[in-house]
């Protein structure tokens, strides 16, 4: 019955295809190989035309055409284009119409990115799961793919006459729960293909990236079926958020690095590889923001997934939702070193990183991203370990632009750069204001610059110690000055009883992670206050039991001295 549903919607349709006409030009067909191939490295436009209800509903103003230039010109061969289609509709069933004004958007925006040279992946966002999803209890699976049809026959017909630049991916992270959700996952791939070739135009040459269940690598191997019937050269696409605790900010992770670190990440890449040997594959979406994980562990991941993707074979196309990655309004990265790794990075590469704490059991993290500086200590000289990977340190430029000397200002002993008593004294004193002082940029005989931060750090103070749950409607936002790094690394939940306020299982996870509660979930900041979710009143007030929330900074030192307490009273 389900294939006589699309059968009859395709002879509905039949006087309508010769709307998508004849395209001027010619269309160049290419391989779903080479397809991939171009697009390494991408970038994602996030958090923009997929916002709801529209463009600009959320963190980012309406993309200009310069975003483009941007990211061309910093070593990126392709954009991502996430679209939600589900307030756009001005018709219903049976021909759920969507605003022209919004496809014209969508066509323009393409075009902003392809003139520039870069390729570009247009598809289906968060309609997945606003009313695509299959897995909700009495899903109208009539319904879902009526309208999926509808949209991908409407929007085949308006980007028919795309340059082979434009791939089309059929959905994005659909959900699936089991085998029958697979199933019907795998009948909408087959229901994309069928509207876009139906649509006319260039479409039945276009590159396509089909999908398995949530985009994830476990239940695509599992579920995942190719359509037939249709002569499109197809990728798989895949998103991969692995570890989640380290690259959510999740209950105190805040190392990364271990070889059990590292084999985890290779092993689902590998998998995937192995299952679909002969299949191009491009990584749609993959992230460690530096809003919220540690330099020098993000470094190390970004790097080791940069390798591993580039021993199997993948595109990449990094997650940025405009608070990440790129500053759409200064036009500037927030993470430089880790642009240059996942732009830059091949097989053969090998990047200088700064070493850090990759011990679970441990009860402090250490740091080569930072030279650390305690207000009221004598300034001595710093050692910090790196793993250099085969290369010589070449020279180090502070923020000025001005270049230190080696030898005087620092030098290198076997796996550490040592800066000099002498030259941090010219830059901070027992006295010195706190905060970041200079970035120190390390430029290695090959591969990647990271750049160092001099910080002058003292434990931050909150405007209050204190507050009645009773008395919080909504998040709370609690004043603070910063000590030095402007950002949380952690925060402790225990009530005055000693329970854990949330996951008690974490008493079996390492001293740095246990009682700690998750970033977006209990906690957040800003630029000037540290903040208590909702979420995080709430289970004070379920516990009934005045909790004290222990806020951890970077340095993140044993003994609780870089800490703050705020008590939550019931």
């Amino acid at each position: 019955m389900k294939g006589l549903r699309v059968a009859a919607l395709g002879a509905l349709l039949r006087s309508a295809w010769a709307q998508a006409g004849n395209c001027p030009g010619t269309f160049t067909s290419i391989s779903a190989a080479d397809f991939v191939s171009r697009v390494h490295p991408g970038w994602n436009l996030g958090n923009t035309l997929d916002a709801v209800p529209n463009e600009g509903s959320w963190n980012n103003a309406p993309v200009q055409a310069s975003t483009f230039d941007t990211v061309k010109s910093s070593g990126f061969k392709s954009v991502r284009l996430p679209v939600t289609w589900a307030d756009h509709f001005t018709g219903s069933s049976p021909d759920w119409t969507v605003d022209p004004a919004w496809l014209q958007r969508v066509s323009d925006v393409l075009d902003m990115i392809t003139s520039r040279g870069l390729y570009a992946i247009v598809n289906v966002h968060h309609d997945s799961w606003i009313w695509a999803d299959v897995t909700q209890s009495g899903a109208n699976l009539t319904m879902i793919e009526e309208k999926f049809y509808r949209l991908w026959y409407q929007i085949g017909t308006k980007l028919g006459c795309k340059s082979n630049m434009v791939a089309f991916e059929a959905i994005n992270e659909p959900p699936v729960n089991n085998a029958q959700d697979a199933a019907e996952l795998n009948k909408l791939n087959q229901i994309f293909l069928q509207a876009i070739n139906n649509a006319g135009g260039f479409n039945s040459k276009r590159v396509v990236n089909l999908v398995g269940g949530g985009e994830d690598s476990v239940k695509t191997s599992q579920w995942f079926k190719a359509p037939t019937g249709f002569s499109n050269p197809y990728a798989i696409q895949f998103h991969y958020y692995s570890p989640y605790d380290f690259i959510f900010g999740a209950w105190g992770k805040t190392i990364w690095g271990s070889d059990s670190d590292k084999a985890a990440l290779t092993n689902d890449f590998k998998l995937l590889r192995n299952n679909f040997t002969n299949v191009p594959i491009i990584l749609g979406e993959y992230d460690a923001s530096s809003t919220n994980t540690e330099p020098a562990a993000r470094w190390k991941y970004h790097d080791h997934l940069a390798h591993v993707a580039a021993q199997y074979n993948f595109a990449t196309i990094l997650w940025d939702n405009g608070l990440d990655h790129f500053d759409r309004t200064t036009g500037k990265w927030r993470d430089p070193t880790s642009l240059q790794i996942l732009t830059k990075t091949k097989s053969s590469t090998k990047n200088s990183l700064p070493d850090s704490t990759t011990d679970a059991s441990a009860t402090s993290q250490s740091s080569s991203a930072y030279i650390f500086h305690q207000v009221g200590s004598p300034v001595t000289s710093q050692s910090l370990p790196f793993i250099f990977n085969g290369n010589s340190l070449q020279s180090i430029k502070d923020s000025s632009g001005t270049t230190l000397k080696q030898g005087t200002d620092y030098s290198v002993s076997g796996s550490n750069i040592v800066f000099a008593a002498s030259y941090l004294s010219k830059r901070i004193s027992a006295s010195t204001k706190p905060g970041i002082i200079t970035n120190l940029t390390l430029t290695f005989s090959s591969g990647a610059s990271p750049v160092v931060q001099l910080v002058q750090w003292q434990t931050p103070t909150l405007g209050s110690g204190s507050a009645a749950a009773s008395s919080v409607s909504g998040d709370l936002s609690i004043p603070i000055t910063w000590g030095g790094v402007p950002k949380i690394a952690a925060v402790k939940a225990l009530t005055t009883s000693g329970k854990y306020l949330v996951d008690d299982w974490t008493q079996y996870l390492g001293p740095l992670q246990q009682a700690r509660t998750t970033y977006n979930s209990q906690w957040n900041f800003d630029a000037s206050n540290v903040i208590l979710t909702a979420a995080a009143i709430n289970a004070v007030k379920s516990a009934g039991q005045t909790t004290v929330f222990t806020f951890e900074f970077y340095p993140r030192v044993a003994g609780g001295a870089n800490t703050v307490n705020f008590t939550v009273t019931v």
